[in-house]
């Protein structure tokens, strides 16, 4: 038992670390805007948090190398784009980010209960939540900025 979860126990590291890091290059690539430089850097911190607490999962079913959240970091945002439409698109490849993190939470997160483990199952529950508000003010601040930037901006 624990084979498959291997997978997705990787997934989540990769996809948290990744997170942390594409919302920190947001951040340093938007100093523009000082509520994106602020929330992603508060929101990396609670990312790393999770990145931390998943030790020890990973001891108890192992961590299969995966390479799919990183594949999408190279491509999206090993440097954000410049202007107002940047800023749009950055935001939309760190909610791409999430997504991925929220879906590969909740398979864990059933795993856990199938597992009737209950480390993983709060942990999860726990990265779920904060995915989830990630995933919130991304959406809320790409609809407060959008129309300024796609009708009024240069």
């Amino acid at each position: 038992m624990g084979r498959h979860i291997a997978t997705y126990v990787g997934l989540a590291h990769r996809g948290e670390q990744t997170l942390v890091e594409s919302l920190r290059q947001v951040a340093a690539g938007h100093p523009e805007d000082p509520d994106t430089v602020v929330v992603c850097r508060s929101l990396a911190r609670q990312h790393e948090g999770g990145v931390e607490r998943l030790g020890p999962v990973a001891e108890r079913y192992g961590e299969e190398d995966v390479d799919e959240p990183e594949r999408l970091h190279a491509d999206a945002l090993t440097k954000t784009r410049s202007g107002g439409v940047g800023l749009l698109r950055d935001l939309q490849d760190l909610y791409v980010l999430a997504a991925l993190l929220q879906t590969t939470w909740t398979i864990l997160e059933q795993a856990a209960q199938g597992a009737r483990d209950d480390d993983l199952l709060q942990l999860s529950t726990q990265a779920l939540t904060q995915v989830g508000r990630t995933m919130a003010w991304l959406t809320t601040h790409l609809k407060a900025a959008s129309p300024q930037i796609l009708l009024v901006g240069p």
